[in-house]
C-alpha cells in the first residue's frame, strides 16, 4: 500500500514539474495574442498569463510584449512579431531552451548564473542565434535577418554549421540560410546606427510612444546594405558585395531600393565578374518588376548595351530605339545614338 501511494505521488510531482510555469507574460502594451501549441486560434493575452513549452505569443500592429522566463531572461516583442518557445528545460547546472521567431524585431536579455551551463537558441527560418548569456537585437523578415550585439558574444549562423561572432556594437546578417555575413561596427551617424537605435527604442523596457521608426527599419538596413556592397565591390570584395546586395533585396519591399540593388548587382556581374549574361538577368528583372522607378531609365540603357556586348544586335537594337523613345533628352542618348549608328552601318 505505501509503496503505491509512493508510485501515485511521484506522478503527481513529475505531472505538476511538467507542466509547471516557465515564464509569464510579464508586460503588454496594444494587442497582444498567444495558443497554447500549434494549429489552434490565437487568444487575446492579458498580463500575467502563465507560459509553457509549446505557446506561441503575437504581437499585432503597434503592439508590444515582455516575456520574462523563471530564470529572470527576457524577450522584449515589437510589434509585428510571433515567436513560440520550443523548449525551456532548466536546473542547477544548465539550461536549454529554443524559440522560434517566424518574424518580427525582438530584444533578447538572457541570463547566466555562475556555474550553470547556458545553451539558448533562437531560430528564424533561415538563421540561428546560439546565446550563452547576453544581450541582442534582431529583426526577421522573410529570408533575411539582422543581428545587432549589446553584450557578451553570440554565435549567428545559417542552415549549415559556420558561425559569425556578434560583439557588442557590430552587426551580423544573412538571408536565405546561407553563411552570415562578417561582423561590423556600428559606426556613429551611420544609418546603421540609426537602425540600431531605432530597434533599442521599439524594444525598450518600456513600450514606445510612437512606432514610426518600426516600419521604415528594414528600408533603413537595406539602403545601408547597398552603400556598404558598393564599397565592398570596390575592394575587390565581389561575393561579399553580391550577398549583400541580396540582403537588401530580401529586407525591403521599396521598389526603387530594390531597383538600386538590382543595378548593383548587374554592375559587379558586369564590370569585376565579367559575367554579362547575369548582369543582363539583373537588368531585366528591373524592367519587368519595377517599371515605375526613375532607375528604368538605367536598366533598359544597361540591358540594350549588354545585349550589344553579347552580340544580340537585334535585340540590343529593339531596347536602345526604346530608350531613345521614352528618355529623348535621357543622360545616355549620345551613347545610345553612337551603339545604333553602329548597327546600322553593320548592316
Amino acid at each position: 500500500m505505501k509503496k503505491t501511494v509512493l508510485v501515485i505521488i511521484s506522478i503527481l510531482y513529475l505531472s505538476t514539474l511538467a507542466y509547471a510555469s516557465i515564464g509569464e507574460i510579464e508586460k503588454i502594451d496594444g494587442i497582444v495574442l498567444y495558443r497554447e501549441h500549434s494549429g489552434i486560434p490565437y487568444k487575446k493575452a492579458k498580463a500575467g498569463l502563465s507560459l509553457n513549452t509549446g505557446f506561441w505569443i503575437k504581437t499585432e500592429e503597434k503592439s508590444w510584449a515582455v516575456i520574462k522566463m523563471v530564470d529572470g531572461s527576457k524577450f522584449t516583442l515589437a510589434d509585428n512579431t510571433e515567436l513560440e518557445i520550443s523548449e525551456f528545460l532548466i536546473d542547477k547546472s544548465k539550461k536549454n531552451g529554443v524559440f522560434h521567431i517566424t518574424q518580427g524585431k525582438i530584444r533578447a536579455t538572457v541570463v547566466k548564473l555562475t556555474g550553470q551551463a547556458t545553451n539558448l537558441r533562437v531560430k528564424t527560418p533561415t538563421a540561428v542565434a546560439g546565446i550563452k548569456g547576453t544581450e541582442f537585437l534582431m529583426l526577421s523578415k522573410g529570408l533575411a535577418n539582422v543581428f545587432f550585439g549589446n553584450e557578451n558574444t553570440v554565435y549567428i549562423a545559417g542552415y549549415d554549421t559556420s558561425e559569425k561572432t556578434l560583439l557588442p556594437d557590430t552587426m551580423v546578417q544573412n538571408t536565405r540560410g546561407l553563411t552570415p555575413t562578417e561582423p561590423v561596427k556600428v559606426e556613429e551617424g551611420s544609418l546603421l546606427y540609426d537602425a540600431k537605435k531605432g530597434l533599442s527604442e521599439i524594444t525598450a523596457p518600456t513600450p514606445p510612444e510612437e512606432w514610426e521608426i518600426s516600419g521604415v527599419l528594414p528600408d533603413i538596413i537595406a539602403r545601408w546594405n547597398i552603400n556598404y556592397g558598393h564599397y565592398l565591390a570596390d575592394s575587390g570584395r565581389y561575393e561579399e558585395a553580391l550577398y549583400v546586395f541580396q540582403i537588401a533585396l530580401d529586407l525591403s519591399d521599396n521598389p526603387e531600393i530594390k531597383a538600386d540593388a538590382r543595378l548593383e548587382r548587374g554592375t559587379v556581374y558586369s564590370r569585376f565578374l565579367r559575367n554579362p549574361e547575369a548582369a543582363l538577368a539583373e537588368y531585366l528583372i528591373v524592367l519587368d518588376e519595377y517599371p515605375e522607378v526613375p532607375q528604368k531609365e538605367a536598366a533598359l540603357y544597361l540591358a540594350g548595351m549588354t545585349l550589344y556586348e553579347l552580340g544580340f544586335k537585334e535585340q540590343a537594337k529593339q531596347k536602345l530605339l526604346q530608350y531613345k523613345k521614352n528618355y529623348p533628352d535621357g543622360k545616355y542618348l549620345t551613347n545610345v545614338e553612337t551603339i545604333l549608328k553602329l548597327l546600322e552601318n553593320e548592316k
